[in-house]
Parts: C-alpha cells; sequence; structure tokens
C-alpha cells in the first residue's frame, strides 16, 4: 500500500510540467517595470548641474585717437540637467572675479574666501535654467586662469565638452528616450524569451 502512494506521488510529481510562456508571459512586465524603474532613478541621480566654455576670444581694441590693446573674454555655460532644484550654486575663480555680466540675469552675489579668491554665489537654479556668465579681462591673463570649478550644495558640476548643433523640439526628445526606452524592454524581452525556451528545452 505505502509503495503504491509513493508510486502515484512519483508520478504525480513527474508529470507536473512548466508552462515557461506561461511564465514569461508573466515575467515580462514585472523585468519591463524594474527596467523602467531603474531607467527613472537613473534619471533623478543624474548630475544636477552641467557646464561647458561658449567660446573664448581675444579682440583687439582701437579706440578713436588713441592706441590699440588686446581683450580676451569667454563665456562658461551652466544648466540644471535635473529634476530637482540647485542651491547656493558657486562659481570658483583662482583669484579676483574679472569684470563679467549674467545672462539671464537672476539674483547673485560676490563672495570673498579667506585665501584672497573670489566665488560668484548664485542662491537657486531651478531645474532646466540655463545661464550664461561672460568675462573681460586683459592680457597676459587667459581664460584657463580665471575659472576654477562650479558646484552646489547638491554636487560638483560635470564639465562636458561640446559642439554646435542642431537643437530638436522637446517631444522630438522626449519621443527619441520614449523609443529608447521601448527598444532596452523589447531586448530584454526577448533575451528572457530566449532564456525561458533554452531551459524548456
Amino acid at each position: 500500500m505505502a509503495r503504491d502512494s509513493l508510486q502515484a506521488g512519483n508520478e504525480v510529481r513527474g508529470s507536473v510540467n512548466i508552462n515557461w510562456q506561461v511564465v514569461a508571459t508573466i515575467a515580462a512586465p514585472i523585468v519591463a517595470f524594474v527596467v523602467g524603474a531603474a531607467w527613472q532613478r537613473w534619471l533623478e541621480n543624474r548630475p544636477v548641474l552641467i557646464s561647458f566654455y561658449g567660446h573664448v576670444a581675444a579682440f583687439t581694441f582701437t579706440p578713436p585717437g588713441g592706441q590699440a590693446s588686446n581683450i580676451h573674454t569667454h563665456a562658461v555655460v551652466l544648466r540644471n540637467a535635473s529634476r530637482k532644484t540647485a542651491t547656493n550654486v558657486r562659481f570658483h575663480h583662482h583669484g579676483t572675479v574679472p569684470d563679467f555680466t549674467i545672462w539671464q540675469p537672476l539674483p547673485h552675489h560676490v563672495e570673498t574666501l579667506p585665501g584672497g579668491s573670489q566665488d560668484i554665489v548664485i542662491p537657486t537654479l531651478v531645474p532646466g535654467k540655463e545661464i550664461i556668465v561672460s568675462y573681460l579681462y586683459f592680457p597676459p591673463v587667459t581664460f584657463q586662469q580665471i575659472n576654477a570649478g562650479i558646484d552646489c550644495d547638491q554636487g560638483g558640476a560635470r564639465a562636458i565638452p561640446v559642439l554646435l548643433r542642431r537643437v530638436y523640439p522637446r517631444w522630438a526628445n522626449n519621443l527619441a528616450r520614449l523609443l529608447a526606452l521601448i527598444g532596452l524592454i523589447t531586448v530584454v524581452y526577448l533575451g528572457l524569451r530566449a532564456v525561458v525556451a533554452f531551459i524548456g528545452s
């Protein structure tokens, strides 16, 4: 009797087949959710600030009846690329700040540090805001001797190299991101299906 029961139990266990198609169908939305959440987290944890040089130039200025003199200028572009407001944004400098202007205008002040160098301090920079700080100075000072980095309470700005390029509308950029995300989810899903098919075989 016990032998018959044991044999019946083994037959039941042996007859249980896993439908991997169903497993893949159930797992796919879960994987997609995990990938989407990871993507969202990555977007939120990107560096708050990015910066790059807008231009570097030298001019020869000759006033009426005067002597020619050289003038140097450069611009630093700063953008809040995150969804968080950047606070206590500081443009550090190797020494005192030369003549400068900020576009678009916003509240700011110059703070002298104990070592004698000066910071341009911007209390807040809202998400998506982009500003241009333009400097004007004279030889022998060059642009490499002016700026000493940018940071805020949320972290340091990431300096990036840039090239002039066409600016696409926001909807086009969002569509490109969506298509990239769909492509990533599709690749993950097909990979999962391939693994399931391999295990099932």
